[in-house]
């Protein structure tokens, strides 16, 4: 039913004025503690606690993308797609052990910051123009359409209200500055918890229930027995049904650039952390680590419920939101999976559902929008538009900034295609674009002191150049080489599409590579011939970690281990 009674409405308001209410305590506290000085507004510079950051960066990292592309995925592929979640979760100890002490170490506060420290001023607007336009263009404008899909879906309201809603929301609790964003954050992720939770259960027990079963475990052996093709975690690299997760590249390539850019390279992210110390960064990115862990149940597991439940008719009377025609069903469904599955909750339980999905959108996008502001302000606005600028006006720069980039992204998401395909998938591949590049210049220049700034450039821009060239290589050999010889191939993808493309995260591998071998050669050139590169202060000591991180890490490790022995 596409609606919410009088109980699920109450339930969400009570979820809005707790966040709101605890929002404005916070705001109200922290104006009577200290100036409106741009760090603090930005960064919350040295207020946020491990549980306040490592919540702070699961919530601003769960968000539609997750509970709806990831879950369609889910109803789609199956767990391997929880490949990003548990990969991720080894990233981040990867990032607090290595990234994190360098950032603090050399006192950088914003990516393009670093990028101007250690290149030149040039490579750092390059990448700030960059990040903005991937921010603005392609993350909030998903975040909103997919947040809006659902709760559209889920209680009939129109689709345009519900996104101008969220976007709203997100502004107020955005404006607070990074310190509201990081505390209200750990509420939206108890919310978001909880409402996972509420959800995965009652999916696998109506699971259960087609087998004449009730609970979570019957619901979840069921699926397991009769659906064994939803729980592989490793697929056939030439399967061509999900050409998005080739094999073991998930393992040993380009997945592992997608994660170590997004949580070590992204300023979205790395911004939670530094604010903080050293070991209460480390003890926050650990403790997002083990959230990590969790996460498949919450966004993966009522996806492949849904998928079962679909398979056995459940969700037929819902015709007109599941199908748009009746072929490809299943390509066409999966972003339609976790909304129309959220219609089957009970009243009041629904309502919880409801604002854990809002709880999810709105952290991630005041956190986007927060990065947004703290790139433009810091690092566009103060250094070329008004170097005069005080702390007052960044502030005030700083809050109009957000409110510009909500308003450009609710007019342009109705037009981005993100429909069209998962909305995970979409958010992956156009990232990917920049993401190779981005890296191997972060990589580099963190520990190769030789690294000069055209080597870097090169990164920026050739790596985006080869990553558009590698994405329609296949099709220009096509049409050039094999149709006048009369062996132009014409294979139809899983989306509809006629063109063969190398999977993005191979695409992802090939231009990391190449990038740094050709920077490589470049800084290797440019050193002989004189140039002398800004290298950063690393000093081994900093990389070691407390016995209890230690310790944190290697169950961590060991739980991802046998889950990927046992799944397969």
């Amino acid at each position: 039913m596409k609606t919410l009674s009088s109980m699920d409405y109450l339930v969400f308001l009570i979820y809005f004025l707790v966040v709101a209410g605890y929002g404005y305590w916070v705001y109200s506290r922290k104006k009577k503690a200290s100036t409106s000085a741009s760090h603090d507004y930005f960064l919350a510079e040295g207020s946020l606690t491990w549980w306040a950051i490592g919540a702070s960066l699961i919530a601003s990292n769960i968000s539609a993308e997750q509970f709806i592309g990831m879950s369609g995925n889910g109803f789609k592929m199956g767990l391997a797609i929880a490949t990003y979640e548990w990969m991720a979760a080894v990233t981040l100890m990867i990032v607090a052990v290595f990234f994190i002490p360098v950032y603090l170490k050399n006192k950088i506060y914003t990516m393009p910051q670093f990028l101007n420290t250690r290149y030149n001023s040039t490579v750092a607007m390059i990448m700030a123009v960059f990040w903005l336009l991937l921010y603005v263009i392609v993350n909030l404008t998903s975040i909103l359409y997919l947040g809006a899909l659902a709760i559209s879906t889920i209680s009939g309201i129109n689709l345009f209200v519900c996104m101008y809603g969220l976007a709203i929301f997100a502004v107020i609790i955005t404006l607070g500055g990074m310190k509201v964003i990081g505390f209200t954050d750990v509420i939206q992720v108890f919310f978001l918890i909880l409402g996972g939770l509420v959800t995965t259960y009652l999916a696998l027990d109506l699971v259960a229930q087609l087998n004449h079963q009730s609970g979570v475990v019957a619901g979840f052996k069921a699926m397991l027995s009769n659906n064994n093709d939803h729980f592989h975690m490793i697929f056939a690299k030439s399967n061509p049904n999900f050409p998005s997760l080739p094999g073991l590249t998930v393992l040993l390539g380009g997945m592992w650039i997608v994660n170590l850019n997004y949580w070590g390279c992204n300023q979205y992210i790395t911004q939670r952390a530094l604010g903080a110390d050293l070991k209460t960064a480390r003890g926050g990115i650990l403790f997002a680590a083990f959230l990590k862990l969790l996460m498949p149940v919450i966004v993966v597991l009522p996806g492949i419920a849904a998928y079962v439940l679909y398979q056995n008719g459940q969700f037929h009377g819902e015709g007109e939101m599941m199908m748009k025609n009746t072929s490809g069903a299943l390509e066409l469904v999966q972003d339609r999976a976790y909304p129309v599955l959220l219609n089957l909750l009970p009243s009041g339980l629904k309502g919880i559902a409801v604002a854990a999905l809002t709880a999810a959108i709105v952290a991630s996008l005041a956190g986007k929008a927060n990065s947004i502001s703290t790139i433009f302000t810091l690092d566009i606005y103060k250094k070329k538009l008004n170097v005069d600028a005080d702390e007052n006006k960044l502030v005030s720069v700083g809050k109009t900034t957000v409110v510009v980039a909500m308003i450009i992204a609710c007019l342009l998401s109705p037009f981005m295609g993100i429909d069209k395909k998962g909305g995970f998938e979409f958010i992956q591949e156009y990232t990917g674009f920049v993401s190779p590049g981005i890296f191997a210049m972060f990589i580099l220049g963190f520990f190769w002191k030789k690294t000069t700034s055209n080597a870097a450039l090169f990164a920026t821009v050739g790596g985006f150049a080869l990553s558009v060239l590698f994405k329609f290589l296949p099709h220009i050999i096509n049409l050039a080489f094999l149709a006048p010889l009369g062996y132009a191939t014409n294979v139809q993808q899983p989306d509809g599409s006629f063109l063969y493309e190398i999977p993005f995260l191979d695409r992802m591998g090939f231009v990391f590579v190449i990038s740094v071998i050709v920077m490589y050669f470049i800084s290797t050139f440019e050193t002989k011939q004189g140039a002398h590169p800004h290298g950063l202060e690393v000093d081994t000591k900093m990389f070691k970690t407390t016995n209890s991180f230690a310790v944190g890490a290697l169950i961590i490790l060991g739980v991802i281990t046998a889950l990927y022995t046992f799944f397969w």
